[in-house]
């Protein structure tokens, strides 16, 4: 199974260019990814008398993320439906568009990588896992409506798909979590076989995953996106609208009936909102004229059907609820396809515009007929075969009080009636002989369909027909699913074509007759009956929310961001204040238990720091603010050494030098004192602010330690990180194994931070690595690289294009002889760091001092001939190697960022041992330097050539060369 989802994903990703080569014509390609994949499907039907089929694929067992499988009878069924209907609409394609663009030829890797998703889903035994797929069909599913990005409505409707389904994602993701914590499994089987015991934990739970499943499957109040979705493609709507997408929520209730559909908080949104959504979704499409709006409400209304059957928690109904998905993937793809033959051939989608295309387009007629038939339930197709059984079951169950059970029974009759009746004004509408001379608005342009694009509709009609014979045998396959749920005293309701004179039959009579009767009624006096609009409508409601949403942030936006930097820190400050202590004193908290200092060269570190942060409020003088600012952050490094932290001693004055320098490269821009006019005093209020966000800081820490109920987990790391990590620096081996994943979030947020500076710093365009000296003569002259012979040596190369007035001799000296010292430093650290202080991370962070030395004493053209590589380079170089590292160890069947050690024997070392975190590790190295030479480069350099850009003439104390000729 795993491998066919990454052999579907392949195919998605080879998709395009087989497009490109051979036209639209590719997608016949594309169809046999799917097929192929339907063969195995085929091929490993599972064996009722045999254990489901499952695989697993160890990824994170930390957070239960394991990729597992499972292929029972319920996933065999839906995996037909997704890949074989995937496969035909492929197929209908290749006819459907006519020239080849670019949109389309993504649009069919598009449609893969919805069958790999839908099949991932299905298939999904872990429901962390089956929750990505989730959301990667709503992502797909965004892209396939939003085709014609270039139209209002097609971007309108691809957003409120997405916001909509999203929003029950989210919902069900709580509640999937709810359930994973309750149970301690996140497992599907382990939930199904030993549910949770009731209460409002689990009502809740199960609500919010309910959520998530009326939202995809377009169950009221969610029913609107559907109908708004029909801006996507005809293949889209056949597809994903009738086979694959919105059946998602289906299968979810139908495989978490066995275990939940007892709940009451259940049958009341399965049983209560089928119901209604049926009805509802009947009716509307009742006052639609474009054919795809009538099959989009008449699909809402099926899905309300369709939950209703699934949810009841009946073996019997639940046969007939399999038999329903079965059949209306059939028949509503089917007439998807057909309509978009409609509009291919004529044009348009009106039925005011259409009349007697049965006579012109006799076989298109022919197959939308048969399909329409097992809409509509009528004898000899498998809808009808599926609407019996419900009918029988439905009445006849012991789920449900037999009162309630009789009440649904009728209202799933009355929407049966209405489908008869959208069904007829279907067909009567496309097809009809009306009284209308021309069958189309333009009979030029009329041209019908070839066998090609007429073949998939005509497959599914012909299967809609050719099952019901053989019901019998595919109720066999359904029953193992059906033995999972309770038979309440009654046998299984076996699928046949005829179950004799009955209940179900007197329903189907009156189904036929009332039917008729609606659409004869609504046909003449349909002005009457829909004069007005309907009262509440789901779209204005969406427009209404979103407008609500709009102007609360306006309101929230207007009232906090002013544009005024001290009252937006202030909002940031006070919420960060009063929410944490809210939440505090509203809980159990432990009593405190506060440590003095140890030593008194801790209360003398202690004192200086509180007097560096009084005198930061009070000094008016920008450097020496900064500078300031920074011994607190010296003083916090001296008190980790003082603890014991050696690892974090070093990071902290590292950074804190680093930082210093940063502040230093901005400062020598500004005036060294802020102007009068913007000197805001002692303010109270910013006083009462800064000393709460501190004591609020304090507080926490505090009863965050006294909240500590077990052995603290730092007791147990250097075991760990000599055990699992191959290391004995506990610190090192937790960024870089450990607490891995951690890192390359941070260090990936510090290239984003590094881009945005740099971005704007040099606003029109982005400049690569720093200038270089004969970048300067070139300038200069006009001279070749090679030309270019220095005619003496000094100090700092790049000293030599600086004005006389800004050198230092000594500087420049004592830098000459520091940066290789601090090179070696860096290797020093970096290799050490896995047992001993240091680490990629330090190291990093010497080397940048080291190239800052460089920068200071030599100037932007110094920065260049000490790295002369461009800072995104380094920058991607090490975040390449540090994501190739992570992904490696999966190739041996190893989690994600999995450590091992190389063992080397070499003549003159010796015996070497070679963990390969030191490869991610030399990422992180990497990522440092460049942060610090994009840093340089930007405030730096990018700075410098600021200000000499207004001088003309030659350039300051230029270098003596000697030219060749």
């Amino acid at each position: 199974m795993i491998v066919v989802m990454i052999a579907l994903a392949i195919g998605a990703l080879v998709s395009p260019p087989i497009m490109k080569a051979c036209g639209t014509r590719g997608f016949y390609i594309l169809a046999l990814m799917p097929a192929a994949a339907l063969v195995w499907v085929i091929c490993n039907w599972p064996d009722p008398h045999e254990p489901p089929r499952t695989e697993t694929f160890t990824w994170v067992p930390s957070l239960q993320m394991d990729i597992d499988v499972r292929f029972d009878t319920l996933s065999a069924i839906l995996s037909v439906l997704i890949l074989g209907v995937g496969s035909l609409v492929l197929v209908y394609c290749a006819n459907y568009f006519d020239i080849m663009r670019r949109r389309v030829a993504t649009f069919g890797g598009e449609i893969v990588a919805f069958a790999a998703a839908m099949f991932g889903l299905v298939v999904s035994d872990n429901t962390l896992v089956l929750y990505v797929f989730w959301e990667a069909t709503t992502i797909l599913s965004f892209m396939l409506v939003g085709f014609n990005m270039v139209r209002a409505t097609s971007r309108r409707a691809a957003t409120q798909a997405l916001l909509v389904t999203t929003f029950g994602g989210l919902a069900m993701l709580v509640g999937i979590i709810m359930l994973g914590e309750r149970t301690g499994s996140y497992r599907l089987s382990d939930l199904i076989a030993d549910p949770p015991t009731g209460g409002v934990y689990i009502d809740i739970a199960v609500v919010c995953i309910l959520v998530g499943a009326i939202s995809k499957s377009a169950i009221v109040p969610f029913h609107f996106w559907l109908p708004g979705a029909m801006a996507a493609p005809t293949p889209v709507s056949a597809y994903l609208h009738a086979a694959a997408m919105v059946k998602a929520g289906v299968y979810l209730v139908a495989r978490l009936a066995p275990a939940f559909a007892d709940l009451i908080s259940w049958q009341v949104i399965v049983l209560g909102l089928g119901a209604l959504t049926m009805v509802l979704g009947g009716w509307r499409s009742l006052r639609e004229r474009d054919l795809k709006l009538i099959l989009a409400f008449g699909t809402v209304s099926q899905l309300g059907f369709m939950m209703v059957l699934v949810g009841v928690g009946d073996a019997g109904v639940a046969m007939a609820g399999l038999a329903m998905v079965v059949a209306h993937a059939m028949f509503k793809a089917c007439l998807f396809m057909v309509v978009g033959i409609i509009d291919h051939s004529t044009g348009t989608r009106d039925i005011r515009l259409l009349a007697r295309l049965g006579h012109r387009l006799p076989l298109l007629a022919g197959v939308a007929a048969v399909a329409g038939a097992s809409m509509a339930g009528l004898p000899f197709t498998f809808g009808f075969v599926g609407k019996e059984t419900a009918f029988g079951s439905m009445w006849a169950t012991g789920a449900l009080d037999p009162s309630v059970a009789h009440l649904v029974d009728i209202v799933l009759l009355i929407g049966s009636v209405i489908t008869f009746a959208y069904t007829t004004r279907f067909l009567w509408g496309a097809f009809g002989r009306k009284v209308r001379r021309l069958p189309t608005r333009a009979v030029a342009t009329l041209h019908p369909p070839n066998a090609a694009f007429l073949a998939p509709p005509a497959v599914l009609a012909v299967l809609g027909v050719v099952s019901s014979f053989f019901a019998h045998q595919i109720g066999d396959l359904f029953e193992p699913y059906a033995e999972s749920l309770p038979t309440y005293g009654h046998e299984i309701e076996h699928l046949a074509l005829w179950h004799g004179f009955g209940l179900p039959v007197v329903f189907s009579i009156i189904v036929v007759v009332a039917g008729a009767a609606l659409f004869l009624v609504l046909r003449a006096r349909r002005r009457k009956v829909f004069k007005n609009p309907p009262p509440l409508n789901a779209d204005r409601v969406y427009d209404a929310t979103l407008r609500l949403a709009d102007s609360a942030s306006l309101w929230v936006t207007r009232n906090t961001q002013r544009g005024s930097l001290p009252i937006t820190q202030a909002v940031i400050l006070s919420t960060a204040i009063l929410f944490p202590l809210i939440v505090l004193f509203l809980g159990t908290r432990d009593a405190l238990s506060v440590r003095g200092f140890d030593t008194p060269e801790q209360v003398v570190v202690g004192v200086l720091i509180v007097a560096a942060a009084i005198a930061t409020t009070v000094l008016r003088n920008r450097l020496a603010s900064t500078l300031v600012v920074g011994l607190t952050g010296y003083g916090c490094g001296a008190l980790f050494a003082m603890y014991g932290a050696p690892d974090l001693a070093l990071t902290q004055f590292l950074v804190e030098s680093v930082t210093l320098v940063v502040f230093v490269l901005v400062l020598r821009k500004l005036p060294s004192e802020s102007a009068q006019r913007h000197a805001a005093g002692f303010r109270l209020g910013r006083a009462l602010i800064g000393l709460a966000f501190g004591a609020m800081l304090v507080l926490v820490g505090l009863y965050a330690a006294a909240a500590r109920s077990t052995q603290p987990l730092q007791l147990r790391l250097g075991d760990a990180a000599y055990e699992f990590g191959h290391g004995a620096n506990a610190v090192n081996v937790l960024l870089v194994d450990i607490r891995a994943w951690d890192t390359i979030g941070e260090v990936s947020v510090l290239i984003v931070a590094a881009t945005g500076v740099a971005s704007m710093v040099f606003r029109s365009r982005r400049f690569g690595a720093a200038p270089r000296i004969t970048d300067a003569a070139r300038l200069q002259a006009g001279i070749s690289d090679d030309d270019v012979v220095s005619e003496r040596t000094t100090w700092l190369v790049g000293s030599e294009l600086r004005d006389p007035r800004h050198r230092t001799m000594v500087l420049e000296a004592t830098t000459r002889v520091v940066f290789p010292t601090l090179v070696i430093l860096s290797l020093y650290l970096f290799f050490a760091g896995h047992n001993a202080p240091g680490g990629g991370f330090a190291g990093g962070l010497v080397m940048g001092l080291a190239l800052v030395l460089r920068y200071l004493a030599g100037g932007r053209y110094e920065l260049g001939e000490a790295l002369p590589v461009e800072a995104g380079t380094v920058l991607g170089a090490g975040l390449l190697i540090s994501a190739t590292t992570a992904v490696a160890s999966l190739f041996v069947g190893a989690p994600a960022l999995s450590s091992a050690v190389i063992a080397l024997h070499l003549p003159v070392f010796g015996d070497i041992h070679i963990v390969t975190a030191l490869f991610f590790d030399l990422g992180i190295y990497l990522i440092v330097v460049g942060l610090v030479l994009d840093v340089l480069r930007s405030l730096g350099a990018r700075l410098d050539v600021a200000d000499d850009a207004p001088t003309t003439g030659p350039l300051p104390a230029q270098p003596q060369q000697e030219v060749r000729k």
